[in-house]
């Protein structure tokens, strides 16, 4: 895992932010770790990309709070995160992925539509996570291979998408553009 410390920051944030119910914040975090992701191409920031913007989807839909299963899955969610960042406190990388992926499998222990929809909200964030990463930069097969997810599927998102329209490709000067494909490539 690179950048140990932004990570860490990150996951504490998420935590507080999920606690205190601000969705907004907690994908803002999650676009800032895109970013980092692009630059180091570290897995494990992509890993918790794709976690912490499906947090904030999941906890944005607050009907979801009414559902069968949302305690559980909420409870496990707050103590599986904890544990992740009491991990990497101590610097235990391996351990850290073992409470983040906690978090992704409790999806299997949520019956009912609620399983459904929390599990297609982390389909999504992969595949949205993957078109931020092309936006970066990275090509469409370097993107699919980090996060998991089909060519196929990242193609189709990529072809319904606006890439030239994007912020990120409009603001960025072509200088910082050209340093960051230089610290990828060189």
């Amino acid at each position: 895992m690179k950048e140990i410390g932004n990570v860490l920051r990150i996951l504490k944030e998420t935590k507080k932010f999920i606690k205190e119910d601000n969705s907004h914040e907690i994908k803002v975090l999650s676009n800032q770790t895109v970013h980092s992701a692009a630059i180091s191409q570290d897995a494990d920031n992509i890993i918790v990309a794709v976690l912490v913007y499906s947090l904030s989807k999941i906890l944005e839909r607050e009907h979801y709070r009414e559902m069968d299963g949302w305690k559980r899955f909420y409870g496990a969610m707050i103590k599986d995160l904890a544990s992740a960042i009491l991990a990497l406190e101590k610097e235990d990388i391996e351990e850290t992925r073992v409470y983040l992926g906690k978090i992704r499998n409790s999806l299997n222990e949520i019956s009912g539509n609620l399983g459904q929809y929390v599990k297609d909200i982390f389909r999504k964030a992969e595949i949205n996570k993957a078109f931020k990463l092309y936006e970066h930069g990275l090509s469409s097969e370097q993107t699919a291979e980090l996060l998991g997810v089909s060519l196929w599927d990242l193609a189709s998102y990529i072809g319904q998408s606006h890439i030239g329209d994007s912020k990120f490709a409009i603001s960025m000067p072509v200088v910082e553009r050209v340093k960051i494909a230089e610290e990828i490539f060189g």
